[in-house]
């Protein structure tokens, strides 16, 4: 059963999934003002069933769940849907992040955040999907960037290694594609990170080394001897001419 915590008719909608109803109550209570429309499930399986049955803003999700753990639910979420994901955490572990991240949550949040920075976050995550479909809409045609067996269409934002169309994260692809249209060139950690993302908020340090580890993994690009991304150690990124 979900919990309707305000009125859907008024837009941007967001699904919180989180078995703490007080926090679903709070999270509510914030950001109705601010004229979101919130909807709060408390269980995995109705988590994934509510995030793909609606058109969303975004969803704030949490790692502990009953039924099924957040990160299972961010799995089943992302393959049907690329809505931006906030995950939420009462853990302190730096691991539990990364693989959040790893498999496609767009932030992270540990529960002792404060409501203007979980609204910070989610304008943040919301406003850059928004820049991504409207950039889709907007701009002219661009030629497709073939590397080797790598073709990356920026027109429909595919990327097909070999014959195989490679699922990746906005984050991911918007990495890849800024690296790759700049290939031959090393990019920073702090432009890639300017470049792809708002700073409305700090990112901890590790954010784009993680989604660079999870894009290598997706591309099989080993990155002792790559054909694509070249770590320039203590600077950032080469997407390699071959």
């Amino acid at each position: 059963m979900s919990e309707r915590i305000q009125n859907t008719n008024v837009s941007p909608r967001i699904l919180v999934v989180d078995d703490d109803q007080k926090l679903c109550r709070l999270i509510g209570d914030y950001l109705k003002p601010m004229g979101y429309s919130v909807e709060a499930v408390h269980t995995g399986p109705d988590g994934v069933e509510r995030a793909l049955e609606d058109d969303w803003e975004a969803v704030i999700l949490d790692v502990m769940l009953p039924g099924m753990d957040g990160f299972e639910v961010l799995k089943q979420i992302r393959v049907r849907s690329m809505v931006p994901v906030l995950m939420l955490t009462g853990r302190a572990d730096e691991a539990d992040r990364i693989v959040g991240l790893e498999i496609g949550a767009d932030d992270y949040l540990p529960k002792t955040f404060s409501t203007r920075e979980l609204l910070a976050r989610l304008r943040a995550v919301a406003r850059r999907a928004h820049h991504t479909a409207a950039s889709d809409q907007s701009e002219s045609i661009e030629k497709e960037i073939v590397v080797e067996n790598l073709r990356i269409d920026p027109n429909t934002r595919m990327v097909i290694l070999g014959d195989e169309p490679i699922a990746l994260t906005p984050v991911e692809y918007d990495l890849l594609y800024s690296l790759a249209k700049a290939r031959g060139r090393v990019k920073s950690r702090d432009f890639l990170l300017e470049e792809i993302r708002d700073r409305d908020y700090e990112v901890f340090d590790r954010s784009i080394d993680v989604h660079i580890s999870s894009l290598r993994k997706k591309l099989k690009d080993d990155p002792k001897n790559p054909r694509f991304i070249r770590t320039i150690r203590s600077v950032g990124y080469l997407f390699l001419k071959n």
